[in-house]
């Protein structure tokens, strides 16, 4: 050991930046494979038309029909309003206790895509999976 006065031994310090990197890489890693992409594309979605028409003859459906409104009929009887278990109590007192009813769903044109898909999901939640779309057909 050197003991003088005025000699010192300089130690270097040193940043080991490899741990640093390593977790940095990891948390790129983690947020690349947890995130979503959102693709809102402009994309345009043209429909398929059907020229001919299939027909099902159906043993006495259960009828719903939604109008341009959103208004919801059973076998034409207007409901009180629009909500999911008002639907459900109807179509749950007009099944009663038969579960193999097949229900031809019966949507104006201009219905809210959303009143459609309400009315489809009332039908499962009750076990209705017979299920019918009502068309008319091109001319």
């Amino acid at each position: 050991m050197n003991l003088r006065p005025g000699h010192r031994k300089e130690i270097g310090v040193e940043v080991n930046l490899t741990p640093l990197i390593d977790v940095v890489f990891l948390l790129l890693i983690f947020f690349m494979v947890s995130s979503t992409f959102d693709r809102h594309a402009k994309l345009k979605v043209q429909l398929p038309q059907a020229d001919g028409q299939t027909e099902q003859k159906v043993d006495d459906p259960l009828v719903l029909s939604v109008d341009a409104k959103g208004k919801y009929y059973i076998d034409d009887r207007q409901l009180v309003n629009e909500q999911l278990d008002t639907l459900k109590a109807a179509l749950q007192k007009t099944v009663g206790d038969r579960s193999n009813v097949t229900v031809l769903l019966r949507a104006d044109g201009n219905a809210s895509h959303q009143s459609v898909v309400r009315a489809m999901d009332a039908a499962a939640q009750l076990g209705l999976t017979k299920l019918s779309i009502a068309t008319v057909e091109n001319r």
